[in-house]
């Protein structure tokens, strides 16, 4: 081979002398010592090392064979340093070590991934949990996952549920679909305001836009405030204020946050329009390496899990792997498996029976630094198919407020 003989004369060059016993043993073959090895001077270095950086990947060939060290080596071999071939300058730059320096704490200059526009409760989110970040904005929960993978975000900030529409089963799944881990989790109360462009009355309206989530929240409000109006999904609640100022629709109100009338010069037709004042969407954080575990404070776990079995005997058997040892669910989802989402079961009685395949997604409260909850992972291993977790991370302990939550307040919030 081309390379192994580059090696052999290079080393060779570079060797001390050794035992003629292990003289020139490559791949259990025994050869006697090459002319190079009987050699230290610098001139010999220099154009072995000459050799290995100038095209390792094509060397030129003699009927058919490589050429070896000694046959491309010029005549004289004496050379003086300037023989070496220098590095092309068009390289990339390789990573120095503050490239790949762990992010710094307390959120200062990091960067956050969040889906939406400017103004989404997203970004509010993303500056309450890293404060004085710099906000990515990303079109597609997708693509805030990607950005953190890639390295052009440090962290990302992604909804999971909210207290009136329930989970965002979305971002669950893509939660399994990469590898990126939980190190955190925000809570943030969602304040709706109705917004239009200036001068626009109520009455004027022919439809209200917003993203579904926004729009299921505020159903029962928009009808008291007797708006017999279409409601028409959008991408986020920011991006739907942005849509109404960026086309002049006048027939248009949007539902989305104070800040967002701000950024795109809408006003407010209506304040608080939420369904519940106590309307407060979670997020995770995630990041490409998991944080360490601790106890000195209370600590969530989430872990997501499949089983071959059916029935509920397994899903028994992992709560009470939890309920044995006092450990607190505080969440559990069921998603059908993207890869087998039906199982056929052959019965000579009723014929053939279809049943979903489910991962279950579970929070409970309890660090991966708990003896417990080690324990508990050990015993649920033995009777899954499939078991991961997802991260270990504090709980989000801040009290809720109904206030609506403004840059300003992030500033003054710890991550």
């Amino acid at each position: 081979m081309e390379a192994p003989a580059a090696i052999r004369n290079t080393a060779a060059a570079l060797s001390l002398p050794a035992p003629r016993a292990r003289a020139g043993r490559l791949g259990g073959t025994r050869r006697q010592p090459c002319a190079a090895a009987s050699c230290s001077s610098r001139g010999d270095w220099q154009t072995a090392c000459a050799i290995l950086c100038s095209n390792s990947n094509n060397k030129p060939k003699v009927n058919g064979q490589s050429q070896t060290t000694e046959e491309l080596a010029p005549a004289d071999s004496s050379s003086s340093s300037s023989d070496l071939v220098p590095a092309p300058s068009n390289l990339p730059r390789p990573l120095s070590i503050s490239d790949l320096s762990p992010a710094p704490m307390h959120g200062s200059q990091l960067r956050v991934a969040y889906q939406g526009v400017p103004g989404a409760y997203s970004e509010a989110a993303a500056g309450k949990a890293y404060p004085g970040c710099e906000a990515i904005p990303c079109d597609q929960f997708e693509v805030a996952f990607q950005a953190v993978e890639l390295w052009i975000a440090d962290r990302a900030v992604l909804p999971v549920e909210n207290s009136l529409g329930g989970s965002i089963h979305r971002n669950y799944d893509l939660l399994l679909r990469h590898r990126l881990h939980i190190v955190g989790e925000v809570q943030l109360p969602v304040h709706h305001c109705l917004l239009a462009l200036p001068g626009v009355r109520r009455e004027l309206l022919g439809r209200v836009i917003s993203h579904p989530q926004a729009l299921a929240q505020c159903e029962h409000t928009l009808t008291r405030m007797g708006l017999n109006v279409a409601r028409e999904a959008h991408d986020d609640t920011a991006g739907a204020a942005e849509h109404i100022a960026a086309n002049s629709l006048r027939d248009t109100a949007a539902i989305a946050s104070a800040r967002a009338a701000e950024l795109y010069g809408l006003a407010v037709l209506a304040d608080g329009i939420q369904d519940d004042a106590g309307n407060v969407t979670r997020f995770v954080m995630l990041a490409r390496e998991p944080i360490i575990p601790r106890t000195d404070r209370p600590f969530k776990t989430s872990i997501v899990l499949a089983h071959d079995g059916e029935g509920t005997s397994v899903l028994f058997k992992v709560l009470s792997a939890f309920a044995f040892r006092d450990i607190s669910l505080t969440k559990i989802e069921s998603r059908p498996h993207r890869h087998r989402p039906i199982r056929l079961v052959d019965d000579a009685n009723v014929g053939t029976a279809k049943h979903f395949e489910y991962m279950f997604y579970i929070d409970f409260q309890a660090s991966m630094a708990d003896v417990r909850a080690q324990n508990a992972l050990a015993e649920i291993q033995e009777f899954t198919s499939f078991l991961r977790v997802l991260g270990s991370y504090p709980m989000d302990m801040t009290p809720w407020d109904s206030a609506p939550y403004t840059s300003s307040a992030a500033s003054n919030q710890q991550a």
